[in-house]
C-alpha cells in the first residue's frame, strides 16, 4: 500500500489550517510606515507548545509567554517589530502584559489565553500609544486570508516574507501545518534571532504536541546559524486547535509519524528561508560532519566550522580555505584525529588523511563560488552524524550591523 505523504500548499502561510485568522498592520513603531504589529488567532481555544531562547538575558516578552505557555490553553499572539522590547526592566514586563491585556480585550478573550512576541533593537521601550492603536488596527483588520500580511508585519532587516505549509489527511480528514517566520541576523543555535508562529488544526493534546515541536526545532532552527550570535527574544510556537476533526493524534496513531515528519519538514522549510535571507550572505553551506566518535562530537565539530569567521570570510571570498576547517576542527572539542579526516566540497575530495588531495585547486574554487554547496567532513572515528546549514559572512553584513 502507498504510503501517503503531505503536500505543500501554494501560497500557504500561518492562515492555512482551519479556524486561524490573522492581521498585520502599521501602528507606527517603525518610523517609515511599514507593518509592524501582527496578530494570529484561533476560532477556539488551542493547545500549545512552545521553545524559548536559551541566552540567560531574555525579553520581556520572553518572560511573559514562558509563563502562559505552560498551562491551559490559548487563543493567539500578538507579535510587534521594530522593537525588542528587551533590557527594559519591570516597565517593559509591564508592557508585555498590556499587550495581552489590549488584545484580549479587543478579541473578547482572557489575557492568559495570549502570548506576546517583539523582536528588533535592544534596550529601547516600546511606544505603548502606538502599540494600543495597532492592536485595535489588527482587530478591525483580522482575516483568515491576511496570513500574508501578518507575516510582513514581523519583519526586520528581512528582505522577504517567510511562510509555508502543508497538508496531508489523518482518518481521512484534511490535516493543515502552516506557519511565518522572520530572521537574518543574530542567526546560531539555542536558538537565533528569528520568531516562528505555526499552527494547525490537527487534534493532538498538548505532552505529546510539546516533545513533538522540541524534537522538530532540534532538527530544524536548532541547526542554522548565519553569525554565531543567540539573541535575546527567540521563540518558535506551535498552535493546535484541532478543528480538523480527525482522531486524537498519539504515538500509537497510524499518521503520528506522518504528523511528526511534517511538523519538522515545515519548520526546516521555514527555517532555510531564514539563512537564505541571511544579513548579506552571498553563499549557502550545508556543513554535514560523519564518522565522529559520537553524536556530540559530530555536533561540535559541525558548528566550530559554521560559525568560524576565517571559514565564513574565504567562503566569501570564494576561496576553498580547507585548513581554516582543519584548524576549527581543532579546537571544537570533538575528538579528532588530523590524520584520519576526509573534506569534500560538493562531493569532490579536497583533504585525505589530514592532507591535501590531488584534486585542483581551481576545481574546488569553482565550486565555493556557488551560491549553494555542500562541505562533508568524515571524521572515521565512528557514527557520530550532525548538519548545520549556515551562510557566508560579507562586508556587507558588517555595514548592516554597524549602527548609526
Amino acid at each position: 500500500m502507498k504510503t501517503a505523504e503531505a503536500k505543500t500548499i501554494k501560497s500557504g502561510g500561518v492562515t492555512s489550517a482551519q479556524g486561524f485568522q490573522a492581521a498585520g498592520v502599521a501602528s507606527g513603531i517603525k518610523s517609515r510606515g511599514e507593518k509592524d504589529l501582527a496578530v494570529v488567532l484561533s476560532d477556539v481555544p488551542a493547545e500549545v507548545a512552545a521553545t524559548f531562547t536559551t541566552n540567560l538575558v531574555k525579553a520581556a516578552p520572553v518572560k511573559v509567554s514562558m509563563r502562559h505557555s505552560r498551562n491551559g490553553k490559548i487563543r493567539g499572539v500578538v507579535i510587534n517589530s521594530g522593537c525588542a522590547n528587551a533590557c527594559t526592566g519591570v516597565r517593559g514586563i509591564a508592557d508585555a502584559k498590556e499587550m495581552i491585556e489590549r488584545a484580549a480585550r479587543e478579541f473578547k478573550t482572557k489575557p492568559r489565553e495570549w502570548l506576546v512576541c517583539s523582536t528588533g533593537r535592544i534596550g529601547n521601550r516600546l511606544p505603548m500609544a502606538k502599540v494600543r492603536k495597532g492592536i485595535e488596527k489588527a482587530a478591525q483588520k483580522l482575516g483568515a486570508d491576511n496570513g500574508a500580511e501578518a507575516a510582513k508585519a514581523i519583519m526586520t532587516t528581512d528582505t522577504r516574507r517567510k511562510e509555508f505549509a502543508m497538508r496531508f489527511k489523518v482518518d481521512g480528514r484534511k490535516v493543515t501545518i502552516g506557519g511565518m517566520a522572520k530572521g537574518a541576523g543574530m542567526i546560531h543555535p539555542n536558538m537565533a534571532t528569528m520568531l516562528c508562529v505555526i499552527t494547525t488544526d490537527a487534534c493532538i493534546d498538548k505532552p505529546t504536541l510539546r516533545a513533538c515541536v522540541q524534537e522538530a526545532v532540534e532538527h530544524s532552527f536548532n541547526r542554522i546559524s548565519v553569525d554565531g550570535d543567540t539573541s535575546t527574544n527567540d521563540t518558535v510556537i506551535v498552535i493546535a486547535n484541532g478543528l480538523s476533526g480527525s482522531n486524537l493524534l498519539k504515538s500509537y496513531h497510524p499518521q503520528f509519524g506522518l504528523f511528526k515528519k511534517t511538523l519538522t519538514h515545515v519548520m526546516r522549510k521555514l527555517a532555510r528561508m531564514i539563512v537564505e535571507d541571511g544579513e548579506g550572505i552571498t553563499r549557502v553551506v550545508d556543513v554535514v560532519v560523519k564518522g565522529a566518535a559520537s553524536a556530540q562530537d559530530a555536533r561540535l565539530a559541525a558548528l566550530a566550522v559554521a560559525k568560524s569567521e576565517l571559514v565564513k570570510t574565504s567562503w566569501a571570498g570564494g576561496d576553498p580555505n580547507w585548513g581554516r576547517i582543519l584548524a576549527a576542527l581543532g579546537y571544537s572539542g570533538a575528538r579528532i584525529r588530523e590524520e584520519m579526516v576526509e573534506i569534500f566540497y560538493d562531493g569532490l575530495v579536497a583533504v585525505v588523511n589530514g592532507q591535501p588531495s590531488k584534486t585542483p585547486v581551481a576545481k574546488l574554487r569553482k565550486l565555493v563560488r556557488k551560491p549553494i554547496f555542500t562541505i562533508t567532513i568524515h571524521l572515521h572515528s565512528g557514527l557520530g552524524e550532525y548538519s548545520v546549514l549556515t551562510t557566508d559572512l560579507t562586508e556587507e553584513y558588517v555595514q548592516i550591523n554597524a549602527g548609526e
